[in-house]
């Protein structure tokens, strides 16, 4: 998504669109049917007059009121079938285009789904939902009009061409001569065009970022009284986007004054030169009367396409961005022999596991060997940096390993489905995330389908079913967005009601009492021991005191596994362990 990318060439996302339109193949041609049913129509006008005006100048007897009606009539029927196919373009080929927008929305999100958490490391969610959203909303107009107008407009100048070439081939070629020159001037300024547009798409994501994480977190910048500064930044984003609309604007400006300027010189071309040609006897007033039709119409098709232009240049930057999406690694996915995890007990074997991010070679796990067996209760402290969380995150592959592996009862981690593995791992985090919508909707989220028996069980387990009776609608209560209205622990214990619902033999706590009061943290604590029963635990621990009880406790540090062993052992070393214990004793 960097600004600095080479932009995508125009063939290569063509062929990339085209796909999208295999399904709707059917209304596609039925729309062309009708797009050339419609430029018929409109050729075939000329033609009529030219012959009324021959016959009116050579043999004005033989235009009676009869011929003229029965042209009327023709012309009348045209208009019927002209009408008819522009309401079957204007409707189904539209919605044509809705679809396949929709489709393409569908396809990103899912896309979004496989990355890694590496990628949302790295990129802007506001970035993120431009493309989602606004992106993908010229697409509609894109896919409709692109093979209409392109149909449409190839059509009118291929058989104006060939009709005006029946009426004086060397006017003709004098006309058509100027038109090389005028694509010359639409590839400059269409490649400009495009850059800018692109330039809006970027800038309107860094604003959609601004936005959310102003928003977001409204409290910090009210408790501070920053308003005016969240104002200040916005305003330099808005400005931003308005400097880049006026680049856009500027080449759109020279784009639609060149073509003016081009189609002036033509009819400039056609009266002169024709002019010359009739007074010379090698056109007739008659047939210069159509061709000034013909060249109006010819002239008519260029118009359109520079009006479409900017469309058609939205259009591919909207896809120039999906595709930078879709085209985006999934790093973490399923091996080509996955296997479901089936039957789980529990045993995770690390051998020689050592691991670095992409963008940095320094290791921050070095050759971790652990043998933990069904039931264990596994507690990491240390230092921040010394890979607790990363090592947690290693057994359900939200990141893979550089070197080694990982088993569980076995199975190397990488030989199972993602879903099997993930389904048999609950993880409780610090950060409780909750969706917008009530209570009972973010418990069930753990196991969906489950009944409201399940899930009131769940609650019950997890220590949380009394408060939320006590909430207005007990478990039908809207939470907010991100749980809003909820307290720190009121969260935290919904979060584990969802992984008591869920029911994994594994089991991931990732500091999930450290930001609490001291009441709540009494509570969620015995929530948290309840739900640790019979699974197998891995514990990342920021006050010391709720893991002394811990089968392993192992102190990470920068330099790896520095120690390891019971509460007791390890207070007995009078190491790094006992040191940060009688630290936080005696806080």
């Amino acid at each position: 998504m960097s600004k600095k990318e080479q932009p995508m060439k125009m063939g290569y996302l063509i062929k990339r669109f085209v796909p999208y339109f295999k399904k709707y193949k059917g209304i596609l041609i039925l729309d062309l049917i009708c797009a050339s049913f419609t430029t018929v129509c409109e050729l075939v006008f000329p033609m009529l007059i030219r012959y009324i005006t021959n016959m009116g100048i050579n043999d004005i007897a033989s235009l009676t009121i009869g011929l003229i009606l029965k042209i009327g009539v023709f012309y009348l029927i045209l208009r019927i079938i002209d009408a008819a196919a522009n309401l079957y373009m204007a409707d189904t080929g539209h919605i044509m285009g809705a679809k396949i927008e929709t489709d393409m929305r569908r396809d990103l999100f899912a896309h979004l789904q496989r990355l890694s958490y590496s990628y949302y490391s790295e990129h802007k969610v506001g970035q993120i939902m431009a493309r989602i959203t606004s992106d993908l909303f010229d697409i509609t107009e894109f896919a409709h009009h692109c093979p209409e107008e392109i149909f449409i407009c190839g059509l009118k100048i291929a058989v104006s061409f060939i009709i005006l070439c029946g009426v004086n081939i060397p006017l003709t070629l004098i006309i058509f001569a100027t038109l090389p020159i005028i694509i010359l001037f639409v590839k400059f300024f269409n490649t400009r065009m495009r850059r800018a547009f692109k330039a809006q798409r970027n800038q309107i994501g860094e604003i959609n970022s601004q936005v959310e994480d102003s928003l977001l977190g409204i409290r910090v910048v009210k408790s501070f009284a920053n308003e005016e500064i969240e104002k200040d930044k916005f305003e330099d984003g808005n400005k931003k986007f308005l400097d880049t609309k006026k680049v856009g604007y500027f080449y759109m400006a020279g784009f639609q004054t060149s073509n003016r300027f081009f189609e002036g010189l033509m009819y400039l071309t056609v009266v002169v030169a024709g002019s010359i040609f009739m007074l010379k006897g090698k056109i007739s007033p008659a047939d210069l009367t159509a061709y000034l039709l013909y060249v109006s119409t010819l002239l008519a098709s260029v118009r359109t396409i520079i009006q479409f232009t900017e469309q058609f240049q939205r259009g591919m930057t909207g896809i120039e961005r999906f595709l930078e999406i879709m085209d985006a690694p999934v790093d973490i996915k399923d091996g080509p022999n996955a296997k479901d995890l089936s039957n789980v007990r529990g045993d995770i074997k690390f051998e020689n596991v050592s691991f670095h991010y992409h963008d940095d070679n320094s290791n921050v796990l070095t050759k971790i060997n652990l043998d933990i067996k069904k039931g264990d209760s596994v507690a990491l402290v240390g230092p921040s940096g010394g890979g607790k969380t990363t090592l947690c995150n290693l057994i359900p592959r939200f990141s893979d390993v550089t070197d080694g592996a990982i088993f569980i009862d076995g199975t190397d981690i990488r030989d199972v489905t993602l879903s099997s593995l993930r389904n048999s791992i609950g993880v409780v985090q610090q950060d409780v995330y909750l969706f917008s919508g009530t209570v009972y909707d973010n418990i069930s989220y753990g196991l969906p389908g489950a009944d409201r028996d399940s899930v009131i069980e769940a609650a019950k387990r997890a220590g949380a079913h009394e408060f939320i009776s006590a909430l207005p609608d007990g478990y039908d209560t809207y939470v907010g967005e991100r749980g809003i209205k909820l307290s720190g622990g009121q969260k935290q214990r919904i979060s584990i009601a969802r992984v008591f619902l869920k029911n994994p033999p594994i089991l991931i706590l990732d500091e999930a009492t450290s930001a609490l009061d001291n009441e709540s943290e009494k509570i969620v604590q015995d929530s948290l021991e309840e739900l640790a029963k019979g699974r197998t635990v891995f514990t990342i621990a920021h006050r010391l005191t709720t893991i002394r009880n811990a089968n392993l406790i192992l102190v990470l540090t920068e330099n790896g596994i520095e120690e390891q062993g019971t509460h007791r052992e390890l207070l007995d070393k009078k190491g790094i362990y006992s040191g940060l214990y009688s630290m936080y004793a005696n806080m």
